[in-house]
């Protein structure tokens, strides 16, 4: 089969039908040889897309619309190994990322690999009820659900399904929407780097002069046995340090938030 056709021999597995046909591509390249067996070539990359996806869906949230709407935001939030992490501080880590912004401004929060996210929104609003937002989610099917609870819920904005890697679309999605931006890149850069290295200082560069405040963060200890990770990302802090102006560095359950803006 020539490269197209494994591509869609991937994809016509059920849990990598829905994933941006951007980010298989890339996945697909990154495993490819030439003189490996077909089967080998699509082994690989199920595989390692798998690795990188299977940490940010939930197979108990799949086909729960309904219950979404009875159980409410707080439910998703506490089904999703990330977000329940993360649920006991939304207050105070969104407290530090607006806090200098004013209650009454229509903040535009545009939220890329946004996961589940989309459900904290309600977080933001207590204090910032004018505000929107937007998902950027590789997973069709969290796309889905989040759209579905925006539109049942009537709240401000939904999500969108594409890849962080299309960076043209990124950035003209991010300039479509109303000043002030905050852009959300909550546990992204590990999953980024894994499919093609530098790509997060590459993205980062090209988001940071188009939004009023960027926000990176990224696990100080592992999901669910809590570890402490060696690895402190040293390579992103120092390079948000060089070239931004950063504006609040502050680790709250086991996830540290590095806050920064244009110098410009």
């Amino acid at each position: 089969m020539d490269k197209n056709e494994l591509i869609k021999k991937i994809i016509e597995k059920k849990e990598f039908s829905d994933l941006p046909l951007k980010d298989v591509e890339i996945a697909f390249e990154k495993f490819y040889k030439s003189e490996n067996p077909d089967f080998q070539n699509i082994k690989l990359t199920r595989n390692f897309l798998r690795k990188i996806y299977s940490s940010f869906t939930s197979r108990k949230l799949l086909g729960s619309e309904e219950k979404i709407i009875s159980q409410g935001y707080e439910w998703v939030l506490m089904k999703h190994k990330s977000t329940k992490e993360r649920y006991p501080f939304y207050e105070e880590i969104y407290s530090k990322i607006f806090n200098k912004f004013s209650e009454k401004e229509k903040i535009s929060v545009i939220d890329l690999g946004a996961g589940v996210n989309g459900f904290s929104f309600n977080f933001i609003k207590k204090n910032f009820p004018s505000a929107e937002y937007y998902g950027v989610e590789a997973i069709g099917q969290l796309v889905h659900l989040m759209n579905y609870f925006f539109k049942e819920k009537n709240l401000s904005g939904g999500a969108e399904h594409f890849s962080l890697f299309e960076i043209d679309k990124i950035k003209k999605f991010i300039s479509s929407k109303k000043s002030p931006r905050v852009v959300l890149l909550f546990k992204v850069i590990d999953s980024l780097e894994s499919v093609e290295r530098n790509y997060s200082k590459k993205l980062i560069e090209e988001i940071v002069p188009i939004s009023e405040r960027v926000v990176v963060s990224f696990a100080t200890k592992s999901l669910g046995n809590r570890k402490k990770f060696s690895v402190q990302r040293g390579w992103l802090v120092k390079f948000v340090k060089e070239k931004f102006n950063l504006e609040d560095d502050f680790e709250l359950g086991g996830e540290r938030y590095l806050v920064f803006s244009d110098r410009g």
